[in-house]
């Protein structure tokens, strides 16, 4: 992967204790805090699982761009043990979206389309606006990564909730809104596991081993 740290050196990236990195995260931190928030709240009252998906996304993501915060500038081998923390929970979650998804087809609920497509609308703007800001980490080590990774997939499952609320409002059926919780879950599990994989490789990096306590 072009412009990431490997066994032959690194790449130039951003400043790992920069004061626009630190910004950027509170920035996310904030934005993901309050449309957990508002999605939460919202996929409850509209019995969408693909919103209630959704919110628990951002407040995984929110507590990873604080775990972020906490390990910026620090030594490699403590910004891949956050990642890795961070790459497990959203492996977590995804698994959690999945349970969630199977209560709702159990239960047989219709969602609420139009508060479905409103509150994705907003939830689009916001992630899209966060994705663009931290594009330019998208190439840095895995705790890097792991939050590019994350604003993207807040983005695309917000595209997501768009479509199903589109299929609920044609379909009549929730199908549309399970299909796309289940499509989350997985790209949940997919960003988890590749964040612990570049993980892995930078702990077992020189510089992370002498770093290691």
């Amino acid at each position: 992967m072009a412009g990431c740290c490997g066994p032959q050196g690194c790449s130039p990236t951003p400043s790992l204790d920069s004061p626009q990195w630190r910004r950027a995260l509170w920035i996310a931190l904030a934005v993901n805090a309050g449309m957990f928030l508002a999605e939460i709240g919202a996929g409850v009252a509209a019995g969408s699982a693909s919103l209630q998906a959704d919110a628990i996304d951002f407040l995984g993501d929110s507590a990873n761009y604080a775990i972020s915060l906490g390990v910026a500038g620090m030594v490699l081998a403590w910004r891949a043990r956050a990642a890795l923390v961070k790459g497990w929970s959203l492996g977590l979650l995804g698994a959690g979206v999945l349970a969630s998804t199977a209560w709702h087809a159990q239960a047989g609920s219709l969602p609420g389309a139009g508060t479905m497509g409103v509150v994705g609308l907003l939830a689009l703007a916001a992630n899209a606006g966060v994705a663009l800001m931290l594009y330019r980490y998208r190439e840095g080590d895995a705790n890097m990564r792991s939050v590019w990774i994350c604003s993207r997939n807040d983005a695309i499952g917000n595209l997501a909730v768009l479509a199903a609320a589109a299929g609920v409002f044609g379909t009549g059926t929730a199908w549309p809104d399970l299909i796309v919780a289940t499509a989350m879950a997985a790209l949940g599990l997919s960003g988890g596991w590749q964040i612990v994989r570049q993980a892995r490789v930078e702990l077992r990096l020189p510089q992370a081993v002498a770093a290691s306590p």
